[in-house]
């Protein structure tokens, strides 16, 4: 019998499942919920500024699809509470905290305080 991870909806072995938190992981999800990304991180921030530089890339090139929907709902919107983009884009929050982090260290994407909640906007707003 084979038991489905939670995350990711793939089936794997018990023997080669892991037990997170109540919840049943495979391999990959495990290593993704045990070193999941931090957005205030100066050292990837300065990684991924210069690795952008770098290469030449600006905006949304090099992100992933998914970055880049984000992204644009965001800039489409003006401001975005994570609940509203997990809700648009069908993300679970895990998913979203990752993406948000990638954003963040390429300072596309940040959170801001209003009077009314926690926003996500862009960076140079």
């Amino acid at each position: 019998m084979e038991i489905e991870c939670v995350r990711c909806k793939v089936s794997v072995k018990p023997e080669d499942s892991y037990n997170f938190h109540g919840q049943d992981l495979c391999e990959d999800c495990y290593m993704g919920a045990m070193q999941a990304p931090k957005t205030c991180d100066v050292a990837a921030t300065h990684l991924a500024k210069k690795h952008r530089q770098a290469t030449g890339q600006t905006g949304t090139e090099g992100l992933l699809e998914i970055q880049k929907e984000i992204y644009e709902l965001i800039k489409r919107k003006g401001r975005a509470s994570r609940a509203e983009v997990m809700a648009e884009l069908d993300l679970p929050e895990w998913e979203l905290n990752k993406q948000v982090a990638v954003l963040r260290h390429c300072e596309l994407v940040r959170g801001r305080k209003d009077e009314d909640g926690v926003f996500l906007v862009l960076f140079d707003r």
